[in-house]
C-alpha cells in the first residue's frame, strides 16, 4: 500500500509542478488528512556576458502627443493593474470579440478582460469610467500581481 500512495504523492507532485509553471507562482502547499506537500521553485539568477555596443548617436526626441502613454504604464493614474496572478484573456472565448478595443468608451464595473487563476475566471473590471487608451496585456499570455494591463482615461 505504501508503493500506491507513493505513486499518487508523485503524480500529484508533478501535477503541483506543472501549476506553478503555468501560474507563475513561486510555492504552492496542499494538505490534505494528514498528508502536506510543499512544492517550490527557486529562480536561479543568470549571468549574461554581452560585448558591449558601440556609441549611437541621440534621436531627437519624438513629437508629443495627447495620448502619448506614459515611460512607466504602471504610474499612470488611468492604470488598470492585475489584482491576482494568472492567464489574462480579452475575449470571453478563444477568437471571440475583445471586451474592448483601444479607443472604446468603458463605463465603471464593465468587465474589461478576464484573469484565468487556478482554473477559475475572473472577470476584471473597469475602475472607471473613460476612454481605453492602451492595451498593454496580450491575449492568453500569463500576468503578475500589481502588472500594468490597460489605460483608461
Amino acid at each position: 500500500m505504501s508503493d500506491k500512495k507513493s505513486i499518487v504523492d508523485q503524480d500529484l507532485i508533478r501535477e503541483l509542478g506543472a501549476l506553478l509553471e503555468e501560474t507563475g507562482l513561486s510555492e504552492i502547499e496542499v494538505e490534505h488528512g494528514d498528508t502536506r506537500i510543499r512544492v517550490a521553485r527557486a529562480s536561479a539568477p543568470i549571468a549574461v556576458s554581452a560585448p558591449i555596443p558601440a556609441p549611437v548617436p541621440e534621436a531627437p526626441p519624438p513629437a508629443k502627443t495627447q495620448s502619448a502613454a506614459p515611460s512607466d504604464p504602471a504610474s499612470h493614474a488611468g492604470a488598470l493593474v492585475s489584482p491576482m496572478v494568472g492567464t489574462a484573456f480579452l475575449a470571453p472565448e478563444p477568437g471571440g470579440k475583445p471586451y474592448v478595443e483601444v479607443g472604446d468608451e468603458v463605463r465603471e464595473g464593465q468587465t474589461l478582460l478576464i484573469i484565468e487563476a487556478m482554473k477559475t475566471m475572473n472577470q476584471i473590471p473597469a475602475q472607471r469610467s473613460g476612454t481605453v487608451i492602451r492595451i498593454i496585456v496580450n491575449d492568453g499570455h500569463p500576468v503578475e500581481f500589481g502588472e500594468p494591463l490597460m489605460i483608461v482615461e
